[in-house]
């Protein structure tokens, strides 16, 4: 009798590529079978986002394109943080769903899909503070990093953010069950690790924090490469930041969400920081941490951000001199405090996506000229996997920097020395060094 199949359709952060992976790994102990395509499949779930009003959007859209994919007795359900901030809502809203289920609810899907398929419709959206899915045995997509929760929720409450309404308050997994994790995906011949969490750096459990953290992790046989997402400025102690200096493993990149270079509008998003303590922050990272890569968040058209602040963000982006932004508009979501905000302090979205133009000109202007200044320099990068672009492979440095080069698929995996040659703004293109043998010593 062939093993019922499932697909899993999977949107936003890194969290839900890992959710994902833990579902895609408790079907299979149940019998199921993974496909990469809608069509057909007896269980179909789409693993959603709710950060932005877009990315629900989009899945809405998405539930109506499948509905013609599915067979008769065909499972949809819908699962991920929108799932969690609508519940049965989602239900009601869309007919042809069946389960509704929030990232603390995977443990029950094998036993609410059969009860689907009997007929019923149901929603499993509790928190569970005790739930870390250790039992659980990922899935795991990519054969060259592995992607490790290491807390879920988060106890910080931005005026904007949505993130505490569907992932739960923050808890942190033993460090001992993180350090099993890693050492099981190190053997399996994955040599890069990344932490995961909504806010990493406040990582403790109970007697550890995230220097221990990094240390431990650091320290497995076989890591070459330990990365993290994302951290929050307040949260990079002096202790933090010595075990990210000291740990080889540790990548010389760190993602710093600013949101924003006004401290009038950070206080308002209540980020618990200012425009200078965030600056103290970046340059506690940079004297710690030679050659240290920065990237960032920015979020333009806040409630209430006037062309002063706005010109704050802006010349905060040109004094950090960051090696990337990643820029959006303010999108309002209900349930956040964001919307308590009186309308006449609403941005309008011609001047939301005014300021967003001229803020990624900064960003793609400074980061064009900084890295026509690497080419000609030689880095190391692991390959990734094959590129969109024919015949070119999408492999990374330490710094987090992204080298298309040439070559075949058996090359994925692989450390290899580049040499920078070419660069379209964002991107490197590079070519492979060849390896030559050591030179004799002088006699």
């Amino acid at each position: 009798m062939p093993r019922p199949t499932v697909y899993i359709e999977t949107y936003g952060c890194q969290m839900n590529v890992s959710d994902t992976e833990l579902m895609l790994g408790k079907l299979a102990d149940s019998g199921y079978e993974s496909v990469d395509q809608p069509d057909g499949a007896d269980v179909i779930l789409i693993n959603t986002c709710a950060i932005r009003d877009h990315a629900e959007q989009r899945v809405i859209g998405r539930l109506g394109e499948i509905k013609s994919k599915m067979k008769h007795d065909s499972v949809l359900g819908v699962t991920g943080c929108m799932a969690q901030r609508l519940g049965a809502q989602l239900l009601d809203r869309v007919k042809h769903v069946s389960l509704v289920i929030g990232p603390d609810g995977y443990r029950e899907l094998p036993a609410l899909i059969e009860s689907a398929r009997d007929g019923d419709r149901a929603t499993a959206v509790d928190f569970d503070l005790e739930e870390h899915y250790e039992d659980f045995v990922p899935r795991r997509f990519d054969g060259v990093k592995a992607w490790i929760p290491v807390q879920r929720g988060c106890d910080y409450k931005c005026t904007y953010c949505i993130v505490p309404t569907t992932r739960g308050p923050e808890r942190s997994r033993r460090l001992s069950d993180v350090v099993r994790e890693v050492e099981s995906v190190v053997a399996s011949g994955i040599s890069e690790v990344v932490l995961l969490g909504q806010t990493v750096n406040s990582y403790f459990d109970g007697e550890h924090d995230f220097a221990d953290l990094l240390r431990a992790v650091g320290s497995v046989h076989g890591v070459r490469r330990l990365r993290f997402t994302s951290p929050h400025p307040n949260d990079f102690s002096d202790g933090v930041i010595e075990a990210i200096a000291k740990t080889p493993a540790c990548c010389e990149h760190v993602h710093l969400p600013m949101q924003s270079g006004s401290t009038r509008t950070l206080k308002r998003m209540l980020r618990r920081y200012t425009r200078e303590t965030y600056f103290e922050c970046a340059a506690r990272l940079r004297a710690a941490i030679p050659g240290l890569s920065l990237t960032t968040d920015i979020i333009v058209g806040f409630p209430g951000e006037t062309e002063a602040d706005f010109e704050d963000t802006l010349s905060a982006v040109r004094e950090l001199n960051f090696e990337d932004a990643y820029t959006f508009k303010f999108s309002r979501r209900d349930g956040t405090p964001a919307t308590r905000f009186p309308a006449s302090e609403t941005v309008s979205d011609d001047v939301a996506s005014e300021r967003l133009a001229r803020l990624i000109k900064v960003v793609r202007g400074a980061s064009r000229e900084r890295n026509l200044g690497l080419l000609g320099q030689r880095r190391e990068v692991l390959v990734e996997k094959a590129a969109k672009r024919g015949g070119l492979l999408q492999s990374r440095t330490r710094d987090f920097k992204t080298v298309m080069i040439p070559g075949d698929a058996t090359l994925i995996g692989k450390y290899l020395q580049v040499e920078l040659t070419g660069t379209t703004g964002s991107t490197f293109l590079g070519q492979i060094v060849a390896q030559r043998p050591a030179l004799p010593l002088a006699g």
